[in-house]
């Protein structure tokens, strides 16, 4: 077979199993499929279809010999028109794209001003989540309500490791809100001993009988809230991506860190 003739049918728009049946073709005049088969190394099925798609773009034409199908090649003049009737075809399409597309961009400016929402379900995926908090690899601050007992048993060692050494990395400082418990009192101590002193979290307690946080929400990166749910066999995460939202949870969070307990 020729290889440079079916390099060149591929790159005149032909499918790879198309372009060695049609190279065969014209190369031969014609063939029965079982020859077909043999010859190109194409299972006999997957020949017929081909051959199909080839009759439909006009390039093979059949004819009865000995009670069987023969397939021969269409004049190469077929070829070019079916090449001209692309064109043709994207030609359209590209004009019917022109009128549909300030539709598309006034569709596309609307849904920016909605907020994104992107759901996590499972360990594996709210993990995930709590890693986009490091992803932008730059500095910002990041401000949490959070348990620090679920987040400690949630996060497996290796990972939380990973992620407290990413936010030393980047100079991601936080300031948290946190449930007073006898574990959350030892947090940072655990947790944060390699890092620089800017990165080790400012933490205000509350008392943990009025709040008794489960999980985590968190605010960062200037437009993204984390709402976490870190208890029970099915973890779940939500991060709604909106400025708006962001800023407003920001304003609860400044209001409830004045009356928390500066960390002793």
């Amino acid at each position: 077979m020729n290889q440079f003739l079916i390099d060149k049918l591929k790159q005149a728009g032909l499918e790879a199993k198309e372009a060695s049946i049609y190279g065969f073709l014209v190369e031969t005049g014609g063939a029965f499929p079982s020859a077909i088969a043999e010859q190109t190394k194409i299972n006999r099925s997957t020949v017929y279809k081909m051959l199909i798609a080839l009759s439909v773009k006009g390039l093979v034409a059949e004819i009865e010999k000995k009670k069987k199908l023969f397939y021969y090649p269409a004049s190469p003049a077929r070829f070019l028109r079916q090449a001209k009737q692309k064109i043709v075809l994207a030609e359209e399409s590209y004009e019917k794209a022109l009128k549909v597309l300030p539709e598309l961009e006034g569709l596309f400016r609307s849904s920016e001003s909605k907020p994104r929402v992107t759901y996590y379900e499972g360990k594996d995926q709210v993990v995930q989540a709590y890693m986009t908090q490091v992803e932008e690899k730059k500095s910002y601050e990041l401000v949490s309500f959070a348990s620090t007992n679920h987040l400690e048993a949630f996060l497996p060692p290796k990972v939380f490791k990973e992620y407290i050494s990413l936010k030393n990395k980047y100079n991601i400082t936080v300031r948290g809100i946190v449930p007073s418990t006898s574990d959350s009192s030892g947090f940072l101590e655990r947790t944060h001993r390699n890092v620089k002193k800017s990165i080790v979290p400012v933490i205000r307690f509350v008392p943990h009988n009025l709040f008794p946080f489960s999980g985590e929400i968190c605010m960062y990166q200037e437009t993204k809230v984390l709402i976490a749910k870190l208890d029970g066999t099915n973890p779940i995460a939500v991060i709604i991506e909106d400025k708006a939202i962001f800023n407003m949870m920001k304003a609860i969070f400044e209001l409830s860190w004045v009356g928390a307990k500066h960390i002793k």
